[in-house]
């Protein structure tokens, strides 16, 4: 396993944007009032926040780091890092951080790169930026988010109703002051298949045939450019994969679980994340959610549900916090970092 410890990094301040449009599940009519219901209770997810046609995930971030760098007086001359984690992108190429780093005005001097990943992202992203900033930098912005229904189909029961969209920032800053995080980091490529869209990458480009729709299982009709998903294999990796890796961090970081004031997972879905929360034996107010009104925002759970379930007990608090995102790669990796005085902004939603 992949753990290691970065020093000198501090989280100053959170903020997210969400489209303002909201689906609403129990309206969901491809299927019937009670797969509706039952839905509702084994995802958790009552409604969700949908993107109009053209907002992409780089508008939402944008609009939260705008925000977010005036909430905390950063200059714009003063940052050295832009990170965009995403699995939509405004283009095929360019590189969205490039775009941002133009309309944030940002310095010329600023390093800007996207990082292509999913429920993970979060985590792995933290990583990267932290690491970067121990090398002489001081101040970087992680953008990080998902316009994810872009890619269901109206007519998948398994994806439509679960995923929602959000872009969020998060300002990162060296501080030699601050406490040491923990991370342990994880890959299994064999499982790719379980999350996957099949074309529209250089592997199968976009084909007539790529448009066709078809029909998978009852409830379930969709074409290769739209969002597949095992439901099986997903469950069962969760399972199988997120509590040693998350006992594994405790255990070489020193940190207990009872030193932990908040766990924090990546939204996949109630089913699954409160089988891991019985399985590490976790008490429910130290687990927050956010999946009920914003569904699974991919790449973005993780901060959204920070702002969504904590802001009010991180104010002038120094909170320990195990984050901990998992999915599409197959990818997983959790975080131990402390919150000491972190903004958090109130959730925007965007026309």
């Amino acid at each position: 396993m992949a753990k290691f410890s970065v020093e000198n990094i501090e989280i100053k301040g959170i903020a997210a944007a969400v489209p303002s449009n909201v689906y609403i599940n129990m309206n969901y009519d491809w299927i019937s009032a009670k797969e509706r219901e039952m839905f509702i209770k084994t995802t958790g997810v009552s409604k969700r926040h949908v993107a109009n046609f053209g907002t992409t995930t780089s508008d939402l971030c944008e609009r939260a780091t705008n925000d977010l760098l005036d909430k905390i007086n950063w200059k714009r001359e003063d940052i050295d890092i832009l990170i965009f984690v995403s699995q939509s992108r405004d283009y095929v190429i360019p590189s969205s951080a490039c775009i941002l780093q133009h309309k944030l005005n940002l310095s010329k001097s600023c390093i800007a790169f996207d990082l292509t990943m999913g429920c993970s992202g979060y985590v792995y992203g933290l990583s990267v930026i932290s690491s970067m900033l121990n090398s002489q930098l001081k101040k970087g912005l992680l953008l990080v988010g998902d316009i994810s229904t872009l890619h269901t189909s109206p007519k998948d029961k398994s994806t439509f109703p679960l995923f929602g969209d959000a872009g969020t920032c998060t300002a990162v800053e060296f501080n030699t002051n601050a406490y040491k995080s923990f991370y342990n980091l994880q890959t299994d490529g064999k499982g790719y298949e379980a999350i996957i869209i099949r074309d529209g990458g250089a592997r199968n480009y976009v084909s007539e045939t790529s448009l066709k729709s078809k029909k998978i299982s009852e409830g379930i009709e969709r074409n290769n450019i739209q969002l597949e998903l095992n439901g099986i294999d997903v469950f069962n990796f969760s399972l199988k994969e997120i509590t040693p890796n998350i006992n594994e961090l405790l255990s070489s970081s020193g940190v207990s679980k009872e030193e932990i004031d908040y766990f924090v997972f990546h939204q996949a879905n109630k089913l699954i994340n409160e089988s891991i929360r019985k399985k590490l034996k976790l008490p429910l107010e130290k687990v927050p959610y956010s999946i009920e009104n914003y569904g699974n925002t991919s790449s973005a759970s993780i901060p959204i549900t920070i702002l969504a379930a904590l802001s009010e007990n991180l104010v002038n608090q120094n909170k320990k916090l195990l984050l901990s995102g998992f999915g599409v790669g197959l990818s997983w990796g959790s975080v131990i970092i402390d919150f000491n005085n972190v903004v958090c902004l109130p959730i925007i939603e965007m026309d």
